[in-house]
């Protein structure tokens, strides 16, 4: 490509790429609530990409996402995104030995009953991702703080987002749960199953998570434990993670509770030796995250066999 041809296709990204953050700014302000779900999609991909989305014959992992939010309305992924509800449905497949006590659970930020909770704890809205907050020491635990962002997490739907239809359905609830921390990593690492068909394919280990200031870390590997080749809108780290002592029980654990459905990245912790379930993603980064190679992307979409549900 000429140097010219470059400097157009670069003008072209910038300028797709302010609209897209003009679009994500008016969503967040709730202007967009009157588009429909299709429409919104088909806008905000190809904001994100360049490309038209393609919901008749998708072929991209981030295409036959966007087909699955669309399509796919299976009831029980209403119970799979509610961080409480999911509990149950999760030690019914695997055993309870597995879940994250639960210390409390409330409707509103100030209906939490601060003196049942332990020194250590997180709290978390049911119904949202971004809304965590972490005690370590009740003593400088600053209640006011975490008050605010509760708060504000009570007016966030995760649906508004990226049109993920099962967060509509999710009643909010206040969650407290036991403050989990591995000795030897000083942090609670994500160990993110990637399933196709009830198959895990694939491991991303997200680090650096709770260190303030630094961007959050993503490597993958392959069922053998191999490194891959692969950057999902995060940067890999500066030395490759050790891979968690359970990965084998990771995979077949979340195998079990993948079988059955087209696609499912399905979320653990290891915390001193022992497994934990996290949580159950339906549409990894919403079908909006970059791959890079971008062949990826294909590889991927070809591992998910869509339902015949249109």
């Amino acid at each position: 490509m000429s140097k010219i041809g470059t400097a157009v296709r670069l003008m072209k990204n910038d300028k797709r790429g302010l609209l897209y953050t003009l679009f994500d700014k008016a969503n967040k302000r709730c202007l967009l609530h009157w588009m429909n779900d299709s429409l919104f999609l088909k806008t905000i991909y190809w904001l994100r990409f360049g490309k038209h989305l393609n919901l008749s014959e998708p072929v991209d992992y981030n295409e036959k996402l966007q087909w699955l939010k669309l399509y796919d309305h299976r009831p029980e992924y209403v119970t799979m995104v509610d961080k409480i509800a999911v509990k149950e449905f999760v030690a019914d497949c695997i055993g309870p030995e597995y879940i994250i006590p639960t210390l409390g659970v409330w409707t509103k930020p100030e209906d939490i009953d601060w003196d049942v909770l332990p020194n250590e704890f997180v709290l978390k809205w049911n119904h949202d991702s971004g809304s965590i907050v972490i005690c370590k020491n009740k003593k400088s635990f600053n209640r006011d703080d975490a008050l605010k962002k509760l708060s504000h997490g009570a007016k966030v739907n995760g649906f508004w987002y990226g049109r993920e239809w099962p967060y509509k359905r999710v009643p909010p609830l206040i969650l407290a749960e036991k403050y989990m921390e591995d000795d030897l990593t000083k942090e609670l690492r994500d160990y993110k199953v990637f399933t196709f068909g009830g198959k895990a394919y694939m491991l991303l280990v997200a680090t650096e998570r709770q260190k303030a200031g630094v961007e959050v870390k993503f490597d993958f590997f392959d069922k053998k434990k191999k490194h891959l080749n692969l950057k999902n809108d995060h940067a890999n780290a500066s030395i490759i993670p050790e891979l968690p002592e359970s990965f084998d029980e990771i995979m077949d654990l979340a195998e079990r509770i993948a079988k059955g459905y087209p696609h499912l990245r399905v979320d653990f912790y290891e915390v001193n030796g022992r497994v934990y379930f996290g949580e159950i993603t339906l549409y990894h980064g919403s079908g909006l995250m970059t791959f890079k190679p971008d062949w990826w992307n294909r590889t991927l979409g070809d591992l998910i066999k869509l339902p015949n549900l249109m």
